[in-house]
């Protein structure tokens, strides 16, 4: 598999792909793994193994930051920042370790139930299998890693054909960290032959970070009682109030817009702007957009990288010149700069049934759109299929509470962009945007499951 790097489509690396059974003899070393309770790992030699993985991270954090921004086209600064989320990732699930408990379930309250104490543990529940996204090649993997291992699951891990490196030099940080390499391992596949990885019987959960389209395709193929959780994309609105903090809003949904060229799944895209300050808030924004230093990602200085790929250049290429027939006026940008990267555009009013505005862009795009009434933009807002992170900009807190309280969305943010996270908060869309809750402490319960112990005795009351 070759693996060219989405700025100058320069090759970085040829790595071999496995075939089907490979990829069905890692899952059989897996399950038989799990299934030998005399190879499981204690929880102090995992934290030992997690400790020491942090350790080797911080040390190669510049070989890391390097491998993401190149084979992924972040930007240098913000591919730092993701390395140093990673490494914090691993240490969240540290601590988290020790809060894995079960609870007491009250006995006595009848007289079937007397002389009994009952309560519950959580175990391990057993393979995992995960395939993730091109947008974070190292924070997502270890989101997705990181948490099985925690509990004591086995996990095989396949990253995206695009950005498989990162991946595998953390899976390699694990082995010199002293994890046995049965406990990890990553598969470089195929897609087609991924799917093996959801459909085999042999998976006890699966999670999946990509397209809708795929992830709801896996799950109808699950094994019965394989649980999962899936992280689609969103369309994120924002709504802006007349008494909103116009430059302190302004250089925050910059950022949720155009971080990584608009390849996040919770990025700003549908911005509904009281008619009052529309005008004010377009001008001033597409000046900050024109500002923004498009190019090489390991140019320290760039605020905006490519796309992944020259097909998706192509892609938001037709969608804003189909916001151009349908009467939306291009206030910045609105055109490719080179066949890899896309000028950060703001478009106004575009038509409500295009393209750009009921589907994710997943490209540098932020849609401005004028409103008079606060209920009919949220209408709007919650009129799509998707559900995942919003916000609201306003000075008036009852307005903002009510507005949270209408969006159709996992997250609100309050005076705040739409794509903030951090990694212990609960993280995860609805409806057609996913099915579960990701962050490093929720996936830890999700790869975990009950069991009630009771015991019958006398000398209970």
């Amino acid at each position: 598999m070759k693996i060219y790097a989405p700025y100058n489509n320069e090759l970085i690396d040829d790595i071999p792909v496995m075939n089907p059974s490979e990829i069905l003899s890692s899952i059989e070393k897996a399950k038989t793994l799990f299934d030998d309770r005399r190879r499981r790992l204690p929880k102090y030699e995992r934290i030992t193994i997690l400790e020491n993985t942090t350790k080797i991270m911080e040390e190669r954090k510049e070989e890391l930051t390097l491998t993401a921004a190149r084979e992924g086209g972040k930007p240098y600064v913000d591919s730092k920042v993701e390395i140093d989320r990673a490494i914090n990732g691993v240490k969240l699930a540290i601590e988290h370790i020790g809060q894995m408990s079960g609870k007491e379930i009250p006995m006595g309250h009848t007289k079937s139930s007397a002389n009994r104490v009952a309560f519950t543990m959580r175990e391990p529940i057993g393979v995992v299998s995960s395939i993730s996204a091109f947008n974070h090649p190292l924070n997502l993997i270890v989101h997705q890693t990181i948490p099985a291992i925690a509990v004591g699951c086995p996990v095989l891990i396949k990253p995206a054909s695009t950005t498989p490196l990162s991946c595998l030099k953390f899976v390699d940080i694990l082995y010199e960290a002293g994890l046995p390499k049965d406990w990890c391992r990553a598969i470089i596949a195929k897609n087609e032959d991924a799917e093996l990885l959801a459909t085999d019987t042999r998976i006890n959960f699966l999670s999946f970070i990509g397209s809708a389209k795929i992830g709801w395709y896996l799950r109808s193929k699950l094994s019965p009682g394989t649980r999962c959780a899936l992280e689609h994309g969103g369309v994120a609105p924002v709504i802006v109030e007349k008494d909103a903090a116009i430059d302190d809003m302004l250089p925050l949904l910059i950022k949720g817009g155009f971080y990584h060229a608009g390849q996040v799944c919770v990025s700003v895209q549908r911005v509904f702007v009281h008619d009052s300050i529309a005008a004010d808030v377009a001008e001033k924004l597409s000046n900050l957009a024109l500002k923004l230093k498009v190019g090489d990602p390991l140019n320290k200085n760039t605020d905006v990288g490519p796309l992944i790929k020259p097909v998706e250049v192509d892609r938001v290429e037709n969608w804003i010149n189909e916001a151009k027939e349908k009467s939306g006026e291009i206030l910045s940008g609105g055109e490719r700069i080179s066949k890899s990267c896309f000028a950060p555009t703001i478009v106004l009013n575009p038509s409500p049934d295009i393209k750009i505005s009921t589907q994710e862009v997943f490209g540098p795009v932020i849609c401005l759109y004028s409103y008079s009434d606060r209920q009919e933009a949220i209408n709007i807002a919650n009129s799509l299929p998707y559900a995942f992170q919003a916000s609201v900009f306003t000075s008036d807190i009852d307005i903002a509470l009510d507005t949270v309280s209408q969006l159709n969305a996992t997250a609100v943010m309050i005076n705040d962009h739409t794509a903030f996270r951090v990694d212990w908060m609960p993280f995860g869309g609805r409806d057609s945007s996913g099915l579960g809750m990701g962050g490093i402490p929720y996936s830890m319960h999700e790869m975990t499951r009950d069991k009630m112990i009771v015991i019958k005795s006398n000398a209970v009351q």
